[in-house]
């Protein structure tokens, strides 16, 4: 069997092609090599993918971030989400698509206590969501199967480590309103799923790890993990939206500047309750190995 896994360069589609090397010829398919198998150019914004060969397609390139609205970065972002699926799908040719999405698809108007697969996908805060939910409704069409992990962490994380990291001013870390239970995924628990969603029925997953996790207590171990001491401190809701609107208006008033520091869809990430329902990947004989505790020993342990 032949894999074909694009962003293999990146976080997620790094773990996906090592752990495809265990069961499958991996063929690497973006702009850099990824760390396993066999490297085909590929730049998701303008060009057809060449897939010949591979049996099974597990899509993970994205353009990721919170750009500013009508920003380069943005255009970009639509670009590879929405218009790269698109040259996915048409090389693909009818073999499977295994296509990684995001829980930022979901509503945030909506409860997210316990969401489901059929919770509405609409009312996106950033260029991120709506790209995902764009590309995801192409991949649906075609008849891929549609994974929506939430906040994946992991060894080489490149995306929500550095975030938080840079959010801790003066030994101090500011969250919007008080604690909430959040769902994570554990990237391991992502790659398990790339490669046993092979043959399930096409349709939208959610995946994360088996239970959710206190928003505090997590944020408090991991910055512990890294060695920064923080305290943690509440900022009321309304403050912190009020924050990000007025950084969202300066970032688009004033083109070519940094995307703003603060945003409504970061607030919203860390302010409200999201825990998702993995039942549907769990009838399909899927469950999460891994736990943010796993990650955790990784770390004391140098790994």
């Amino acid at each position: 069997m032949r894999i074909a896994v694009t962003g293999a360069s990146g976080f997620c589609g790094g773990h996906v092609a090592r752990a495809a090397t265990a069961v499958a010829d991996v063929v690497c398919v973006g702009r850099r090599p990824g760390p396993a198998g066999r490297h085909i150019p590929w730049d998701a914004a303008r060009e057809v993918p060449d897939l010949a060969g591979a049996d099974l397609v597990v899509h993970c390139a994205a353009a990721v971030g919170d750009p500013s609205p009508g920003s380069p970065a943005e255009a970009v972002m639509h670009a590879v989400n929405v218009d790269g699926t698109a040259r996915l799908l048409e090389a693909a040719g009818g073999r499977p698509v295994v296509w990684v999405s995001s829980a930022s698809v979901y509503d945030p108007r909506h409860d997210r206590s316990r969401v489901r697969e059929d919770h509405p996908v609409g009312g996106r805060l950033n260029a991120y969501g709506r790209t995902k939910a764009a590309g995801e409704r192409l991949a649906l069409r075609a008849g891929a199967v549609v994974l929506r992990p939430r906040a994946v962490y992991g060894s080489g994380d490149t995306q929500l480590l550095p975030r938080l990291l840079a959010r801790v001013r003066a030994g101090t870390l500011l969250l919007p309103g008080p604690d909430v239970r959040l769902s994570l995924t554990a990237v391991e628990n992502l790659a398990d799923a790339c490669l046993a969603a092979a043959g399930w029925p096409s349709g939208a997953y959610n995946i994360a790890d088996a239970a959710p996790y206190g928003r505090d207590e997590a944020l408090r171990r991991v910055l512990c993990a890294h060695g920064v001491d923080a305290t943690i401190r509440h900022l009321p809701v309304p403050v912190a939206e009020a924050a990000a609107r007025a950084a969202e208006t300066v970032a688009r008033l004033l083109p070519g500047s940094r995307p703003p520091a603060l945003t409504r869809y970061a607030v919203d990430q860390l302010a409200h309750e999201v825990v998702l329902d993995t039942a549907r990947a769990g009838a399909c004989g899927w469950s999460p190995r891994r736990s943010l505790d796993d990650y955790l020993a990784d770390c004391a342990r140098g790994a």
